[in-house]
């Protein structure tokens, strides 16, 4: 059934996530907070984690809300969660955090609970950090509530504060000659918003990485190349591996055999 909740919400809601976000918004540590951090290869890095909320096609309010952990740096899965929510917030642009992330920190949070040693050191979320019209995008949102350090990686570059996918863009992306490539990402205001990255060979589509929380720029770009095999980083990859989106009734398929929620 579609979802009642495609309406967008009223003015006031809409004032109310702006405040959130910038009471929020103040809590985000831009630097590297973590002694794996500051070491070149990522000496003490254990465990990668990946989380993204896949739709069911046709409805809006159904959705698998998953996140993988990975071991690093052999990247093989240590522990996958995948739940059916329904998601009852409508998706406004600028504002996905809100429909999205409280589900994602559900499942931080069953992972704790659960298996607390394979707690993911770092975060990787399909989706901006501060790359955001407010400096604040699902990345940012979910490291603050969670208290881990995230990482942004979006496949498309989100148009604020002056950057368009304009010739200039496309010109520099064509100057990414080889993996581990990459060009910064300055708005018009002058703040550096986040990096563009080659990831691999194989592919000529960049990524958009940016900082989420207790993580500096340069450690989050070095990151995620080492986490691509292929153009997606494994642990963003694997977590979309049973992909609702792509394929008629993979959502069903992706959660057999876990345990489902009843949605009624």
């Amino acid at each position: 059934p579609m979802c009642a909740m495609t309406a967008p919400p009223p003015a006031a809601a809409l004032r109310r996530w702006e405040r959130e976000q910038a009471r929020l918004r103040a809590s985000v540590v831009e630097e590297d907070t973590e002694q794996w951090q500051k070491d070149p290869s990522f000496t003490g890095l254990e465990r990668v984690g990946g989380v993204d909320l896949s739709y069911i096609k046709g409805d809006d309010c159904s959705a698998c809300a998953s996140l993988v952990v990975l071991s690093y740096p052999a990247l093989e899965v240590l522990y996958q969660d995948c739940r059916m929510v329904a998601v009852s917030a409508p998706y406004v642009s600028g504002f996905l955090a809100f429909r999205e992330v409280p589900f994602l920190v559900e499942a931080v949070q069953r992972l704790q609970q659960e298996e607390p040693k394979l707690k993911p050191q770092v975060l990787l979320v399909d989706g901006n950090g501060l790359l955001h019209p407010r400096g604040f995008g699902v990345a940012c949102h979910l490291g603050v509530l969670t208290d881990l350090p995230c990482i942004g990686v979006a496949k498309n570059l989100l148009q604020v504060d002056g950057l368009a996918k304009d010739e200039l863009h496309r010109e520099q992306i064509h100057s990414l000659q080889r993996e581990g490539d990459t060009f910064p990402l300055t708005g018009a205001s002058g703040k550096l918003l986040g990096m563009v990255l080659r990831s691999c060979n194989n592919s000529s589509k960049p990524l958009y990485v940016s900082v989420g929380h207790r993580v500096c720029l340069g450690t989050a770009v070095r990151l995620v190349h080492s986490c691509c095999r292929y153009r997606i980083p494994e642990p963003i990859r694997q977590v979309r591996e049973p992909d609702a989106e792509e394929q008629p009734g993979a959502g069903q398929q992706a959660v057999e055999g876990l345990w489902v929620p009843s949605l009624s």
